[in-house]
């Protein structure tokens, strides 16, 4: 099994669950928070304690899959950091380097969900989260990766870069899932991936670093910079391609179920792609793992409880080699 960093946000998820309140109005083609007038009281159902964050759900799944998983992140010296701390001890996952940053709270999202359809409004502080300029890719020294994962940094292509060449100068490979900070600067953005092995982008987001309009071209223009490339694209399912290996896959979703909490779900699929990647598992079964592994997560409340450890027998699911 490999040695596996996880670069990113930790945060305490506080869910507030109601079964008519927090139902979605539809206006036009957007959709507005239900029944909930100004002023007004609202009884909830049920509320739920949980913790997420990219750094931490992709530690998780990659700790279960029995990977030597390590966690940098910031949290502060509170309640909801004493949470994340649990959940690390629990999941097995290395804390030896998070920051516990002074004058900070601990990031915190509320998350308003409608239990009938799985809908979410999500109400983010960062905190402690918000930025990363105490991280040292120093700290690679000691850890010797062979992976680092990272998620959004919230536009820190400083840090970026520097835990980038630093991890390539110890030989470690690099999995890259940008945020909306990230792609703000797409020419930034395009001289960070020269140094990035695999990138998870949607479509959407792929349409902001390279020309294109359909997932094949996109992932054309992303496979110059990337040699493995995954276009995900909602319920679509995506395209993947593995410039080495001269393949490509088209694939659906894997499970079509009633989703309870689709938190998390993009962290579970790249970090469930790595876990089986770095497992030893072929290009294509990595993406059926990872299907599966977003699947189980959304199929659960909380950003992290459901991922898998690929220990599972996974059914046959629409993938097709192009």
């Amino acid at each position: 099994m490999a040695r596996i960093v996880s670069l990113g946000s930790a945060l305490q998820d506080i869910y507030l669950i109601d079964h008519d309140d927090l139902a979605a109005t539809k206006i036009g083609e957007e959709a507005i928070l239900g029944k909930v007038l100004v002023g007004s009281k609202v009884d909830i159902d049920k509320l739920c304690y949980e913790t997420g964050g990219g750094g931490l759900n992709s530690a998780v799944t990659f700790s279960r899959h029995g990977h030597e998983a390590i966690f940098i992140g910031n949290i502060g010296k509170d309640s909801a950091g004493e949470a994340i701390m649990r959940t690390l001890d629990r999941e097995e996952i290395d804390n030896s380097y998070i920051n516990f940053v002074d004058r900070q709270t601990t990031g915190t999202s509320i998350i308003l969900l409608d239990s009938k359809s799985g809908d979410r409004t999500i109400l983010t502080y960062r905190g402690a989260s918000d930025k990363f300029d105490n991280f040292s890719e120093e700290d690679f020294d000691l850890i010797q990766p062979d992976w680092l994962y990272t998620t959004t940094l919230r536009g820190n292509m400083k840090v970026l870069l520097g835990f980038f060449e630093k991890a390539k100068s110890l030989g470690a490979k690099i999995m890259f899932n940008p945020g909306v900070k990230e792609l703000e600067e797409p020419k930034k953005l395009i001289g960070l991936l020269e140094d990035v092995d695999v990138l998870l982008v949607n479509k959407a987001e792929a349409a902001r670093i390279v020309p294109g309009v359909l997932l094949s071209e996109l992932l054309y223009h992303l496979n110059n910079y990337v040699p493995i490339v995954i276009i995900t694209d909602g319920p679509m399912g995506g395209i993947a391609g593995n410039r080495e290996t001269n393949e490509i896959y088209r694939f659906g979703i894997y499970e079509d179920i009633k989703m309870k909490d689709a938190t998390g779900a993009g962290d579970a699929f790249g970090s469930g792609f790595l876990a089986h990647l770095a497992a030893g598992h072929s290009f294509k079964n990595s993406l059926i793992f990872a299907s599966a592994n977003s699947t189980a997560v959304v199929s659960r409340i909380g950003a992290n409880r459901g991922a898998l450890t690929g220990a599972e027998g996974l059914h046959p699911m629409p993938i097709q080699k192009l």
